[in-house]
């Protein structure tokens, strides 16, 4: 039987309800026994991903997976995340096996599939027959008994074709279905990026995120971020390096707040967010520093003005976008995210970006960034906004310059390619960091 638990929560998905004696129940608990923690675990995360009751990496540091042996969570975060990122492709590759590829799976069915598909596709060191066995129990624990037989003759199929090659012409949405994009972002992006670009974002989104390899320092009383999240906050530092008063108004998680506090040793920085919970969490997050005890912290929504005191010499406005930038390790946005959000996420980020500014000092600079590829997040919203503030922009090239010649970026490290019409814009696979913007504004 299938049980509906709240995201997180940490309780698995088939529980026990009756004596094994008793009717329909016994065959679930059989099917149960018969699977590996690893794969129920993972089962159960993938469906509350898919009903949009969680995020893989909240539910992946759940109670549940955080009871596991260290194989069994390994396993278990390489099926979410592998399937997640390849659940295009794999759909793609089981319809084409079905007696009437038009017909639609439940569910909890798909799922299933898409676990032993990805494992006979993707994961070598794992026998056939444990991810096809595996496959079949879980349709069965999961109450769908009569699709078992389907799924068993399915991934028969897959563990004996040939695995799919590139074609020498490919087009588009060719290599946006192989490589387990939507269709309508991948053309966005060969349209604003060029095809080998956009051919790269999504070969990146099918890894794991880079490890960091931009600057020359890491580790130790540093934060663990992604360096094209790291280079957006080092970018804002070196902005306004005196700065006496400075505002990050989207703090949380507050990976960029700690690199302005280190590198801003005598300004009082103030860190803030809609989010109560979020900003909880940051303040914790952030007393284990040292250096950061000069932060204070506020629960403010950056886009009234009035819900921040004085001025600052220098704002970090990092607004929430949708994050097609960070596919490699948020790969559920692609499936979640509609063209027609971005316009949404753009009123919003215009007016956090408005009722930022309102805050910003004569003289000061604003560093505004996202993790978006998606013009409508970033140029457009910098264009409408900065243009009717009357602001001055400041290219990043001098900055990544300044940056370079402190030391703080690695020696060779060349971001020349990253800078835009004056703005930051690095490219998953091309730069080698997540996709992110940002752009300096100065007010006269």
């Amino acid at each position: 039987m299938i049980k509906k638990s709240k995201a997180g929560a940490g309780k698995p998905v088939f529980v026990r309800k009756r004596p094994a004696s008793a009717g329909p129940t016994a065959g679930v608990e059989a099917a149960t026994a018969k699977i590996t923690p690893a794969r129920l675990a993972a089962f159960e995360i993938l469906k509350l991903v898919g009903e949009g009751k969680g995020h893989s990496d909240e539910l992946l540091h759940s109670p549940r997976v955080d009871a596991l042996s260290p194989e069994d969570r390994n396993l278990t975060m390489a099926l979410v995340m592998g399937v997640l990122r390849w659940q295009i492709a794999l759909d793609a590759r089981v319809r084409g096996l079905l007696q009437r590829p038009e017909q639609r799976l439940a569910e909890l069915v798909a799922i299933a599939l898409r676990m032993g598909a990805f494992q006979l596709l993707h994961f070598g060191r794992i026998p056939a027959h444990a991810a096809l066995s595996e496959s079949v129990e879980l349709c069965r624990a999961a109450g769908e008994p009569h699709a078992a037989g389907m799924v068993n003759a399915v991934l028969r199929k897959v563990a004996g074709s040939p695995k799919a090659g590139v074609k020498l012409h490919e087009s588009t949405a060719a290599f946006a279905e192989r490589l387990g994009h939507p269709r309508w972002m991948v053309e966005r992006w060969v349209a604003e990026y060029g095809r080998e670009a956009a051919l790269k974002i999504c070969e990146a989104d099918q890894k794991e995120p880079a490890v960091g390899g931009m600057f020359s320092e890491n580790g130790g009383d540093l934060p663990h971020m992604d360096d094209g999240s790291r280079l957006v906050a080092e970018l804002a530092a070196a902005a306004m390096p005196g700065a006496k008063r400075v505002w990050d108004c989207c703090a949380a998680p507050g990976g960029k707040t700690l690199i302005l506090a280190r590198r801003l040793a005598v300004a009082e920085i103030v860190a803030s967010d809609v989010s109560l919970k979020r900003l909880a969490q940051t303040e914790a997050r952030l007393r284990r520093y040292a250096y950061a005890e000069r932060v204070g912290f506020a629960a403010a929504d950056a886009a009234d003005a009035k819900a921040i005191e004085g001025s600052f010499d220098l704002i970090l406005c990092d607004v929430p976008c949708s994050g097609t930038g960070t596919l490699a390790g948020n790969p559920e946005i692609r499936h979640r995210l509609k063209v027609e959000d971005l316009a949404r996420q753009a009123e919003r980020q215009a007016a956090i970006l408005e009722g930022a500014l309102k805050r910003l000092a004569p003289g000061g600079r604003l560093v505004y960034s996202t993790c978006s590829l998606e013009p409508e997040e970033c140029e457009q919203v910098v264009e409408a906004v900065g243009k009717k503030a009357g602001l001055r922009r400041v290219s990043v090239a001098g900055l990544l310059g300044e940056l370079g010649e402190q030391g703080i970026l690695l020696g060779g490290v060349e971001l020349g390619s990253a800078v835009r019409d004056g703005a930051l814009r690095t490219l998953p696979g091309v730069q080698g960091c997540d996709g992110f913007f940002a752009v300096v504004l100065e007010r006269d």
